[in-house]
């Protein structure tokens, strides 16, 4: 059981997790987060995106993507995965911002993923504690993110930790539903 919770110098209520480790993603881990991601995509997705997308996600064509990009090495991309009891519960990845129209010194973040059976014990807010640390120790202004616009439940957990949507607007669409995006913003300075 989760400790009370606390407030971290960010101003951000955080949990003691007891047995969550966080530590640098390895290639071994590569199955794991594949099997996150596309066991987060079907649950936050269901009804926002068309159902025959998200059947036919793969964990083996993300795990190998995953593989490619970390042989590739040298990226600015970090990596983290949060393990309890030596099973990979949740993934984080953030690096330097991708959009032309923000100003240089950003960072984003690119991926956050919990097991749907992990939601709700801290393991999204441990591994979005820990980027937030980062990006700040690395003294990069603000934090931005891309969200579904109809994910409340992203939507919601991402105000709470200080994000705000900032006025942008991605037009996505998948197959032919539209699945309009928002860019979220966080002060780090």
């Amino acid at each position: 059981m989760p400790e009370p919770e606390r407030m971290t110098p960010l101003g951000i209520r955080a949990l003691r997790i007891p047995a969550l480790r966080i530590r640098a993603l390895r290639e071994a881990d590569c199955e794991a987060v594949a099997t996150l991601r596309v066991l987060g995509w079907r649950s936050a997705y269901a009804g926002l995106m068309p159902q025959p997308f998200l059947d036919a996600l793969s964990v083996e064509e993300s795990a190998a993507q995953l593989r490619e990009r970390l042989a590739r090495g040298g990226a600015a991309t970090v990596d983290l995965v949060a393990e309890r009891a030596g099973r990979v519960v949740g993934w984080i990845a953030f690096g330097p911002a991708r959009d032309d129209d923000l100003p240089p010194g950003e960072a984003e973040l690119y991926a956050l993923y919990a097991h749907p059976e992990q939601y709700s014990t801290g393991v999204g807010r441990a591994l979005l504690l820990e980027c937030v640390a980062r990006c700040t120790a690395d003294s990069h202004a603000a934090l931005r993110l891309w969200v579904v616009e109809g994910n409340a439940r992203a939507r919601r957990f991402y105000e709470r930790f200080g994000f705000a949507a900032d006025g942008a607007l991605d037009p996505q669409t998948v197959g032919d539903m539209a699945v309009p995006e928002l860019r979220y913003r966080r002060d780090l300075a």
